[in-house]
């Protein structure tokens, strides 16, 4: 069955080949008009068939105003709203001290509160349905594996990976199901594509001492056993599954390159300790999606 899908974030490799990806499979696709415009750069991927089931809306992800208003037309044109793909991101590769508090400001600014923004405006409707589908891009660095320099980003992917947590059980019981999407952060397009600290006075202090070879010292290493990004296609076409899969089957989690970095294992002792922790104080079932009507 064909589903409306509000996704953010369209603009980046991931976003890009997720609106691509879920519009090829038959689904209606929104996105921001802003975002809308980098979806039909040459090489973007887009072809003619996809273009009547991606659609803009005009919303600034940064105004709860807007992203309200522009829900509430995707809600009156369709009568429902299915999925949201929370793909919005930055990243910042540097020295955590070099980053200024306005710049991680800027950062879970865009990471995490336009997530927030998003979901308060969508899910009064999907708890009203009693279904849906929440999905989060998060990373695997926000399980606190040690990529160098990745600490600002890595923060603000830890924060949006327990909010998705958060949510996930509790709308289960409405019926609304959420997939965590981890992709690897040991590709070299975490440094080569990344923003970078605005003070360089502080920045170039760690240059010039002892983490002087951090970075050279890490990709040569990384080069090893991740030399490329994982491709953006394969976590979209992960997504088109997960979209397309029946309520009850969804898994809580799908990780990519899960054995060079360690995050799936991490994950996994956590899903445990927090399954039991649930079951000692009889909420066992918290994170089970409940079918209504």
């Amino acid at each position: 069955m064909s589903k409306v899908i509000v996704v953010t974030g369209a603009g980046n490799n991931i976003g890009r080949s997720i609106c691509e990806e879920l519009a090829q499979a038959g689904h209606t696709v929104y996105v921001s008009m802003r975002e809308a415009g980098d979806l039909s750069e040459p090489g973007s991927g887009r072809t003619g068939p996809q273009a009547a089931e991606l659609r803009t809306i005009d919303f600034d992800i940064s105004s709860a105003a807007s992203v309200t208003a522009a829900i509430a037309g995707v809600i009156a044109e369709h009568e429902r709203l299915d999925v949201i793909v929370h793909n919005a991101r930055q990243v910042l590769y540097g020295p955590t001290e070099a980053f200024t508090p306005e710049q991680l400001a800027e950062l879970y600014e865009i990471n995490v509160l336009s997530a927030q923004r998003l979901n308060r405006a969508a899910l009064p409707q999907l708890r009203k349905q009693g279904q849906g589908l929440m999905i989060w891009i998060t990373s695997s660095c926000a399980s606190g594996v040690a990529v160098p320099f990745l600490g600002a980003y890595a923060s603000s992917k830890a924060a949006i990976d327990t909010l998705a947590l958060a949510y996930a059980g509790e709308l289960a019981r409405w019926g609304i199901e959420t997939s965590i999407v981890v992709p690897s952060a040991l590709g070299p397009g975490h440094y080569v594509r990344s923003g970078r600290p605005t003070d360089t006075a502080r920045a170039e202090e760690y240059a010039d001492g002892p983490t002087g070879d951090v970075t050279e010292t890490a990709l040569a290493g990384l080069a090893q056993f991740s030399p490329r990004d994982r491709a953006p296609q394969d976590v979209a076409r992960a997504i088109v599954d997960v979209v397309n899969m029946p309520l009850g089957r969804r898994p809580l989690r799908v990780h990519f390159d899960p054995d060079d970095d360690g995050a799936a294992a991490i994950d996994a002792v956590a899903g445990r300790a927090r399954a039991e922790l649930l079951r000692r104080i009889g909420l066992e079932d918290f994170f089970s999606p409940v079918i209504i009507g």
